[in-house]
């Protein structure tokens, strides 16, 4: 091989030689020539001869001493190790990983934040350099429903397979630590991988060999050891608890920091991202689930004469919503088209789980409302055998649907979030399935009599204004309750919940109360109260069962946005803003 220089501004371009070796002199054999080409030394040759003279660029040795020389051993892993006292925030490490990983322009990977405390005598501060923490029991990939994340079973990095996400975020709701982050302009999520593929070819990663102080380096973490940390509690002032997820990387110090170290963001409380599309998905689908179970129960307990004259309205009512949930679900994701890969992570994924449920919920649904129309439209006399099937089916859309929402409370208790433990997330749901469920009933009844004030009198209907009012007020009254943490000196995720629904998030808190009071305790109330069978009560009573229909779902909405709203996220920490 030779090299032919093209200018002094161009690369120098190998240029390989096949040819068998010429013989330049004819006294010179053929086995001579190529004993004289075997002198030519390789380029490993001459690396291997340039480290023997010492002659290696003066970087290497960072290479050598900041990354193992060794693939870890069965029961390690490689992690990053991180030596406090050489850190001071310079960020090179921030803008090396944005610039040898080709990072858009606002996507981070890697951030720097600041941790302060002690007294006004003896102040302290530190600064903390954080990525991805490769956790031996990575909450991202356990959530992504699509398979997108991979344990390197060798080194334990845990890698993103951008081709496989279809950007659905729940990697970054399941991760407490905020390593993900979504790219709205590629529609996927992306993280550190540990430059993987650096450190597979002996180089280090770019955090590491930008890093002056050698703040930064990669360790083979003992996997055991790593186990017995987190059950100590053994990480950073203010971040998550690592028992969760078992974060690798080793944060040290010679210096003994004061105990109430906390982050500079600590007390800083920021409304969260709304997800309007998973508010949309959400409220309706539990509405249609609560509409197909209300009319269930009257079934069951008042006889089929209760919703004879509008059970097949509510139940084709019911799955148009159920259905335009489904679709707006489709709104939330980055890249929608690949979204049949969800059921990939049906093994350990509650999002598939939840999907996969409601997938059966709308197919029950959809023969079930057909049952009621086989006789009288002609294009569904095939399907004339649903009718006899009409109480089985009624049952197997109540069981998925209520499959659904169970799903559907485990996607967010999963997370770990205190403000979306299970407890509490099933009652919001179970309440909203049950509130919406009952004024659709309602209306949908209202709208299908053709005497409206007839239904006053009706066991029917005073059972449905009255579960109605019972219900609302329940969860009603439930929500005030968050309101008590503020007089706590604790300042706990619910305290701060409590806090943006005081403050930035007043306005939608206060919608949320007056539309849910209105069209949940109000309306339903007077119609409890109403004796009057004059056309002119009839018309109200048309006009109150769509109004108290329009205002407990916009109460509901308004519920759930500050569901996501008003849900302050665990994170590392971060800096002054």
């Amino acid at each position: 091989m030779s090299v032919a220089k093209v200018s002094d501004t161009h690369f120098r371009l190998p240029i390989v030689n096949n040819s068998p070796p010429k013989i330049q002199d004819g006294n010179k054999s053929l086995l001579q020539s190529l004993l004289a080409e075997q002198q030519k030394l390789t380029a490993v040759e001459k690396f291997a001869k340039l480290h023997d003279e010492h002659a290696l660029p003066a970087q290497s040795k960072y290479y050598r001493d900041l990354i193992p020389t060794e693939k870890p051993k069965p029961g390690q892993q490689y992690g990053f190790e991180v030596d406090l006292d050489a850190c001071t925030a310079c960020k090179a490490c921030v803008t090396a990983c944005h610039s040898l990983n080709g990072l858009d322009e606002n996507e981070v990977w890697r951030s720097v934040g600041l941790l302060h405390g002690g007294t006004p005598q003896a102040p302290a501060q530190q600064h903390v350099t954080t990525a991805c923490h490769h956790c031996l029991d990575p909450a991202c990939m356990t959530g992504c429903p699509v398979k997108a994340y991979e344990k390197d079973p060798v080194t334990g990095i845990v890698k993103h397979l951008d081709d496989q996400c279809i950007g659905c975020q729940y990697c970054i709701l399941m991760c407490p630590y905020d390593a993900p982050k979504y790219n709205p302009e590629r529609g996927i999520v992306r993280k550190c991988d540990m430059c993987t593929d650096r450190l597979s070819n002996g180089e280090a990663p770019a955090c590491v060999q930008a890093c002056p102080n050698e703040a930064i380096r990669i360790a083979i973490v003992d996997q055991t050891a790593a186990v017995q940390e987190s059950q100590a509690n053994v990480f950073v002032p203010g971040a998550a608890a690592p028992e969760y997820t078992i974060p690798t990387t080793n944060y040290k110090t010679k210096k003994s920091l004061p105990r109430n170290m906390l982050p500079a963001d600590f007390y800083q409380v920021n409304r969260e991202h709304s997800h309007p599309p998973l508010v949309a998905m959400l409220v309706l689908t539990q509405l249609s689930v609560g509409a197909f179970c209300v009319s269930l129960a009257l079934n069951k307990y008042l006889g089929e004469q209760a919703t004879q004259d509008f059970g097949g309205h509510s139940a084709v009512f019911a799955l148009v919503f159920g259905l335009a949930a489904l679709g707006a679900s489709l709104l939330h994701l980055g890249r929608p088209q690949f979204a049949f890969r969800a059921f990939l992570g049906l093994k350990t994924s509650w999002l598939s789980r939840e999907i996969i449920g409601f997938s059966l919920f709308a197919g029950a649904g959809t023969l079930y409302a057909a049952s009621f129309f086989v006789e009288s439209v002609p294009a569904l006399a095939p399907l004339l055998p649903l009718r006899h099937l009409q109480a089985p089916l009624s049952y197997a859309v109540a069981a998925t649907g209520i499959l659904g929402v169970f799903c559907s409370v485990m996607v967010y208790a999963a997370t770990q979030r205190e403000h979306w433990r299970g407890a509490l997330t099933g009652f919001k749901f179970g309440m909203t399935s049950a509130i919406l469920g009952c004024s659709t009933i309602l209306m949908v009844a209202v709208l299908s009599s053709g005497d409206p004030a007839s239904l006053l009198s009706t066991a029917a209907f005073r059972a449905l204004c009255g579960l109605l009012c019972a219900a609302t007020a329940l969860k009603l009254v439930s929500e005030l309750s968050m309101f008590r943490h503020l007089r706590k000196r604790r300042d706990s995720q619910l305290k701060r919940s409590a806090i943006l629904m005081a403050g930035e998030l007043r306005d939608a808190t206060g919608l949320r109360f007056a539309s849910g009071a209105l069209g949940g305790i109000v309306l339903p109330g007077l119609c409890l109260l109403a004796t009057s069978a004059s056309a002119a009560s009839a018309n109200v009573l048309v006009l109150a069962a769509g109004l108290a229909f329009l205002l407990c779902l916009a109460g509901e909405l308004f519920e759930r946005y500050l569901f996501f709203a008003a849900a302050p996220a665990s994170k590392m920490p971060g800096g002054l803003s």
